[in-house]
């Protein structure tokens, strides 16, 4: 006697199984997800139409690199290649020369886009705020030559960007 009162579920137990089954029985995890999928037929879509419209961006965006010059039109990069040593994928090349004067400039500024993350290390690095990244993220390029960012393409695109670039940085400044 005491094995069949062992084998006999309790009601509670019961009522559990009876549940299960019927919610099997009748699908109800289905119609669960469709009630789901109809609350959100309806509403408002948020879907950004992108080339025609486009989605906001941080002033922290990481796009296309930048060498920035001082408001006198020198350059700011002083050839220290902090940002060649922290780079992790190994993109940038640096070659540096003394001047005339006695102060150390880049001769050679590449930065190869196939290889690098957009990492950021670069920019942060800097002791001058020279190396940015902007906000350009739409780019291509049909060769491989095409991603190679040398120190005049670098310069070009930071000149044409300067206004963005110095107010992306003061409206970081409060967070470096």
């Amino acid at each position: 006697m005491p094995y069949l009162q062992s084998c006999h579920l309790g009601l509670h137990e019961e009522k559990i199984i009876m549940k299960d089954y019927i919610s099997r029985l009748f699908l109800w995890e289905l119609f669960q997800g469709l009630g789901v999928t109809g609350k959100y037929l309806f509403a408002k879509k948020i879907t950004v139409q992108y080339p025609e419209e486009k989605a906001p961006q941080s002033p922290r965006f990481r796009g296309r690199h930048a060498l920035r010059r001082y408001p006198n039109g020198e350059e700011r990069c002083i050839a220290c290649k902090l940002c060649e040593a922290v780079c992790p994928a190994l993109a940038i090349t640096i070659e540096a020369a003394p001047r005339e004067d006695g102060t150390r400039r880049t001769t050679r500024y590449d930065i190869d886009l196939t290889k690098c993350i957009f990492c950021g290390f670069c920019e942060e690095s800097c002791p001058v705020d020279s190396i940015v990244e902007t906000r350009i993220f739409e780019y291509h390029g049909e060769q491989r030559g095409d991603l190679l960012m040398t120190k005049e393409k670098l310069l070009a695109a930071g000149d044409q960007l300067e206004k963005q670039l110095a107010a992306d940085r003061a409206l970081d400044a409060p967070y470096r």
